[in-house]
């Protein structure tokens, strides 16, 4: 009879992973236990499920555009028509929109001055 893992009390192998991946494979896993797998393939393919199922989430993410502005650069909702934040230059931007998509779980879209992508930020 297997045991039933809890957030707690899980196998060696799930105590890298990101917390929300992990209480995803938990919960898979605890499925597959009650479904008769093994312990081990139980663990390995929760462990997979549960990073596609995170992944899936990523792109639910608000994207943020750093771009031009009149005053120098500003950081934008992607769908956004007023600037959340302006600064003189694009490296102070950088600082603030990077703490701010981060906070605000987003993903940041940088722009050159010639309107091109220069980066795209995924902050975890």
């Amino acid at each position: 009879m297997n045991m039933s893992w809890s957030k707690q009390d899980y196998p060696e192998s799930l105590k890298n992973l990101p917390s929300d991946v992990r209480n995803k494979a938990i919960e898979i896993g605890n499925a597959l236990l009650d479904e008769g797998y093994e312990e081990g393939r139980a663990i390995a393919i929760a462990t997979d499920r549960a990073h596609k199922s995170e992944e899936g989430t990523q792109t639910d993410k608000a994207e943020y555009h750093v771009t031009v502005h009149d005053d120098g650069w500003q950081l934008k909702k992607a769908d956004g028509e007023r600037a959340i934040m302006v600064e003189e230059t694009k490296e102070k931007l950088l600082e603030r929109a990077k703490r701010y998509a981060t906070d605000h779980s987003g993903t940041l879209v940088v722009y050159k001055e010639d309107g091109s992508v220069e980066n795209h930020l995924y902050q975890q």
